[in-house]
């Protein structure tokens, strides 16, 4: 092997292992498997884009990688479903931390290293695996044929012709895991050897038609305060959906949910949200979005002694160079009512990455506001506006449900700066205690009764 081919070689390993450190580290679910897809040594793939940290591949994404990943790839497809499949297994029985030896996944790692562009979703929703094999059979247009090791040898593959092979492999939780992952990872290699020795060109998938292992995720509970994290925000006990605002191609591209909308105006005070989810009339008339701008204006008649209300939330994708990254900012939020209008600034508190909804429990003008009027005499201190429960997302919307959602918790909370502090007084008293004990002086003279009485100074 030349010099050029073990650097090659040695690259491939580095990015398949800090691959899989990556994905593990950002794996926390409910009920998610991994799933691996390479194309045989010589053969191309497209460069399918990487899904952000900690999103969960839904069903229709898991379509479009397929179908992108196939206009390209070999249609000789080769599907390795395994019962259970879980990112601990890489975790617990891979090769990620320098054991190559001990590795169950020789066969898979070796593909995965020779394949030129390998896709890695670390979170695809396990439901989403079980129709996996109907995508494959939709896309290529014929039905999936189940071999095993009794059949492999006798399978004579036509190149010319799309073929779909499903190989199933079994799992065991226990003490018999490894060895069992280690013969799922030989069956692996013996298919693959079957396709080099016909000089085949496939395309494989391995994953799970389970988890192995579920991780619960502690809920967020309403009221109380939390460290500011990238989560999801926790399922609501009402049923309501969220209120979808779709493109002129009839995708959704902003997505709002609240648990209430409170408005005051003039001593009167109405809850917006009760009216506009789970409703068959259209209230989003007038809303707009595309790849920088996302305004969603919610339209009412009739409320709080007036005839008609717009409230409008506008949003805009803004480059930051410090972090390198698009973050979604709000801009303003608005009210337009019977000839007037109010606005209030809320770019200083509402903003998130631009993969991420912005979710808060508590987004107010009054108490900790996120909401601050324009100016002074501007109409908008008139209004007392209070959102509990709001989340809102106005850019990379991918279906009816939000993405995860970066929290508007602080980084230091009340329960934080208590610890903090506590911390702090118990340092400075034993920095206290250390000092006094060093200054505890011994007696290092000693009277002899033989010789002349010892007189100490009484500076000393």
């Amino acid at each position: 092997m030349t010099e050029v081919g073990m650097r090659c070689s040695s690259l491939s390993t580095m990015a398949f292992t800090s691959v899989l450190l990556f994905i593990c580290s950002i794996y926390s679910c409910y009920a998610q498997v991994p799933l691996l897809m390479w194309t045989s040594d010589g053969s191309n793939m497209p460069h399918l884009p990487q899904p952000a940290a900690g999103q969960t591949v839904s069903g229709g994404q898991l379509a479009s990688y397929l179908k992108s990943a196939l206009s390209v790839a070999p249609h000789s497809v080769l599907l390795f479903l395994q019962d259970k499949l879980s990112m601990e297994d890489f975790t617990m029985y891979g090769g990620v931390f320098g054991n190559k030896q001990d590795s169950a996944f020789l066969n898979v790692e070796s593909a995965l290293q020779m394949s030129s562009n390998p896709l890695v979703l670390p979170a695809l929703d396990w439901s989403a695996s079980h129709s996996i094999l109907e995508l494959f059979q939709g896309e290529l247009g014929i039905p999936a044929v189940h071999i095993d090791l009794s059949t492999l040898k006798e399978i004579k593959l036509n190149t010319a012709q799309p073929s779909l092979l499903a190989v199933h492999l079994p799992y065991t939780a226990g003490d018999q895991t490894k060895e069992l992952l280690l013969k799922n990872d030989a069956i692996i290699g013996e298919v693959l050897d079957v396709f080099k020795s016909q000089d085949v060109p496939y395309t494989a998938v391995y994953t799970g038609l389970k988890p192995s292992r579920v991780i619960e995720e502690t809920p967020v509970m309403a009221g109380r305060s939390v460290g500011r994290s990238l989560l999801q925000a926790p399922p609501q006990s009402s049923v309501k959906p969220p209120l979808v605002v779709n493109n002129t191609a009839g995708q959704p591209c902003i997505l709002l949910w609240a648990d209430t909308l409170l408005a005051r105006y003039s001593g009167n005070q109405d809850d917006l949200a009760r009216d506009i989810f789970n409703a068959s009339a259209d209230f989003t008339a007038g809303s707009v979005c595309n790849e920088t701008l996302s305004r969603l204006v919610i339209n009412y008649q009739n409320v709080l002694n007036l005839q008609s209300l717009r409230l409008i939330f506008s949003m805009r994708k803004i480059f930051f160079p410090v972090s390198a990254r698009n973050w979604s900012v709000m801009e303003q939020v608005v009210l337009e009512y019977d000839g007037q209008r109010a606005i209030f600034n809320a770019s200083g508190g509402i903003y998130s990455p631009a993969e991420y909804s912005f979710h808060c429990q508590s987004v107010s003008s009054i108490q900790s506001p996120l909401l601050v009027p324009r100016s002074a005499t501007d109409n908008a201190n008139q209004w007392t506006l209070s959102f509990t429960d709001f989340q809102i997302q106005g850019f990379n919307v991918t279906g009816e449900d939000f993405s995860y959602a970066s929290d508007c918790a602080g980084f230091f909370t009340p329960g934080i700066w208590m610890g903090l502090l506590t911390s702090l007084l118990m340092v400075f008293i034993l920095t206290y205690g250390l000092h006094m004990i060093m200054q505890v002086r011994t007696m290092d003279r000693f009277d002899d009764p033989k010789g002349p009485a010892i007189s100490v100074p009484q500076s000393e």
